[in-house]
């Protein structure tokens, strides 16, 4: 490594940042140009790759999970992270090693030039890299933004998943759903699997997949689930699997999202071999934090925790949806915090009927607004008690301070907002003892 180079992974994160002078700036040819001179050619194996405007994470998940319980070590690339920049690259059954991120920076920094990377293409660049070394049966990419133009569409995949559409990053993707749907629906190859996994989804995202040649498959009509009591059945093209367990993922719409995954791994086997039984493991061991993660109370003087990552109107629906599924004996009491550029106030008007309480939190970093800018943007004629705390740290002791047996906090929206959630109740010892980062 040259001796120039940063010489830890918070100082190449930071030196990352400083780069591009955007922080975001969509395209590939950049990427492409960086690819050429690192000689990464597409591997002879599996992929899959996931964009939507919510759910892709779950479907990711699931999809990973399936193939580990069937055998395979599988790449998974996602983002953003909660709480360590490790979790975006897993290999197999971990996370990336430290180590292996800096010698995959350092050969991209070598190899880069005069070509200014923003900080997810050096992402997306460094689990090309270090996938390409790992000797791995499959990989499951999650799209960062939109899909046509982001960098995890450099690699050409054999199916291609469009789980959701909404209203989100419309500065980049479009001011409606026809023209966010056309970005993400960008991901579609000829000759290949294209799967619809939303059962709304604007008419342009099964036009586009028919115009460039693939193969669409829509939840409703070519594969579909079906519920029966605490278990559930899976048709698709090929693939007939009643008596399948919950996903280990809470929420209704998780279902959905696991017929989406299974739909996708029926189009890589064969050549890989999954069972039933892999993929009824698969789902009872799949785990995803930050999504609907109930965080049970250890006294029954103490409330539930529920975290998170709700953070644009869509979202926020789904989590109303849940949260009116799930009973409570006593108040809801919400610790929101938004980024600036997202609709705060859509967000927080699809819960304000299942929330008795709000502290609105401020979030960090360019994007970031106080509390109070979040308060008078998003607070103004809720029924329900509003304040505003300047940390995450002190939203959540004032909201346990209030909270009795019976009660719940819900952590949601920004993923620097929940993140720093899960640290701070493992801090207190009020998360179980599981390794959330694993």
């Amino acid at each position: 490594m040259a001796s120039d180079f940063p010489s830890t992974l918070e100082d190449w994160l930071e030196y990352q940042s400083r780069v591009h002078p955007r922080p975001i700036e969509l395209g590939l040819s950049r990427l492409g140009t960086v690819l050429e001179r690192l000689e990464l050619r597409r591997p002879a194996l599996p992929i899959v790759t996931v964009a939507g405007t919510n759910g892709k994470g779950s479907v990711v998940a699931m999809s990973s999970a399936i193939l580990a319980a069937a055998g395979y070590r599988v790449g998974v690339f996602s983002s953003p992270h909660l709480r360590d920049y490790r979790e975006r690259i897993r290999i197999g059954d971990r996370l990336v090693e430290t180590r292996e991120l800096i010698q995959a920076f350092a050969r991209i920094e070598a190899a880069r030039g005069e070509i200014g990377l923003t900080f997810f293409e050096y992402n997306t660049l460094a689990a090309l890299v270090i996938f390409e070394a790992a000797r791995l049966d499959a990989w499951v990419l999650e799209i960062g933004m939109g899909g046509r133009l982001d960098a995890v569409n450099v690699v050409d995949p054999d199916v291609a998943v469009v789980v959701s559409i909404g209203l989100d990053h419309q500065e980049y993707l479009g001011e409606t759903l026809e023209a966010i749907g056309r970005e993400k629906a960008g991901i579609f190859r000829k000759g290949r699997a294209a799967v619809l996994g939303g059962r709304a989804l604007p008419a342009v995202v099964l036009d586009t997949a028919i115009a460039v040649g693939a193969r669409p498959l829509r939840i409703g009509v070519q594969f579909d689930r079906v519920l029966d009591a605490e278990r559930w059945h899976y048709r698709g093209p090929r693939w007939d699997l009643p008596g399948l367990p919950a996903p280990n993922l809470r929420g209704a719409a998780q279902y959905d999202n696991a017929a989406t995954a299974i739909a996708a791994l029926e189009q890589i086997a064969p050549p890989l071999v999954i069972s039933a039984e892999a993929i009824a493991q698969g789902l009872r061991s799949v785990q995803l934090a930050g999504r609907f993660q109930v965080v049970e109370p250890l006294a029954a003087d103490r409330p539930t925790w529920i975290l998170d990552v709700a953070h644009n109107p869509d979202a926020a629906r789904v989590l109303a949806g849940h949260l009116r599924a799930l009973p409570v004996k006593g108040r809801t009491i919400a610790v929101c915090g938004v980024l600036a550029d997202k609709d705060a106030v859509a967000v927080v008007a699809a819960l304000a009927d299942v929330v008795d309480a709000w502290w609105f939190v401020s979030t960090e970093g360019e994007r970031g607004q106080s509390g109070e800018a979040l308060a008078a943007r998003a607070g103004r004629g809720l029924k329900a008690p509003v304040a505003v705390a300047e940390t995450l740290a002190e939203a959540c002791a004032a909201a346990l301070a209030t909270a009795a047996g019976g009660d719940r906090i819900v952590v949601f929206g920004s993923f620097h907002i929940v993140g720093p959630g899960l640290d701070w109740l493992e801090a207190r010892g009020l998360l179980p003892l599981v390794d959330q980062r694993r």
